[in-house]
């Protein structure tokens, strides 16, 4: 009869403290993210999920979803901003393709382009750019209704003439009918600053927890080591 002796080390527990703090550290850069896009309009705040089994898969267990609410709306008075009350997006046009923002601050080129601030073309209800047949003496000769319908005033016949219509899609670019559209209003972001510092104390603790179970782990085993030369 043989007898099997020896010293067996397992990683498990060392490694999932790496992988728990490095997990608590994923949620608190999304916190971070929320905290710094505060004063960015349009933008929206990013609640982190983490899933099942984060123990053994640590940080690939966190995943972020947006928080769709709107945000808070501040007046501009600025006749080419426009903020959505409900939830939506519009929709712009870029080299990459269509992309989605709340970000509703246009602007409007010589030729009468309706673009966002970084002079993307501002996409109608019917998937084309916006483009005014008449370029408006004054901004303020356009006005946009709750559904987004675009028009100019004519000086000369006293009347508003139709434009086009402002695309409002849902995050999966499904055209909404259900729209609220303010002219002179921009939407600032739906980040609660006393919500996100609060939200920081239970990362912190658990990252913390996670730390210590570290370092007794780690002294514990640099100790059975230690032992162990000792011994030969």
């Amino acid at each position: 009869m043989k007898i099997f002796g020896g010293l067996y080390y397992s990683e498990d527990g060392l490694s999932s403290s790496l992988r728990g703090m490095n997990l608590q550290a994923g949620v608190m850069n999304s916190i971070g993210n929320n905290i710094n896009g505060f004063n960015k309009v349009g933008y929206q705040r990013k609640v982190p999920v983490v899933s099942s089994f984060s123990e053994l898969i640590g940080i690939h267990a966190l995943s972020e979803v947006a928080d769709t609410k709107a945000g808070r709306i501040s007046r501009s008075d600025k006749p080419l901003d426009f903020a959505l009350v409900k939830e939506g997006y519009f929709q712009y046009q870029t080299p990459e393709g269509i992309k989605l923002t709340r970000d509703g601050r246009f602007k409007m080129d010589k030729a009468g382009n309706l673009l966002t601030l970084e002079n993307q073309k501002v996409l109608s209800i019917n998937g084309q750019p916006i483009k005014f047949k008449t370029i408006p003496e004054s901004m303020d000769q356009i006005k946009v209704d709750k559904e987004g319908k675009m028009s100019v005033y004519n000086s000369k016949t006293n009347k508003l003439e139709y434009m086009n219509q402002l695309s409002v899609v849902s995050n999966k670019g499904k055209y909404l009918s259900d729209i609220y559209v303010r002219q002179g209003y921009v939407e600032n972001s739906n980040v609660s600053l006393h919500s996100e510092f609060m939200s920081m104390l239970p990362v912190r603790r658990n990252f913390e927890a996670n730390r210590q179970m570290y370092i007794i782990q780690n002294d514990e085993l640099s100790r059975v080591i230690q032992e162990l030369g000792r011994s030969t």
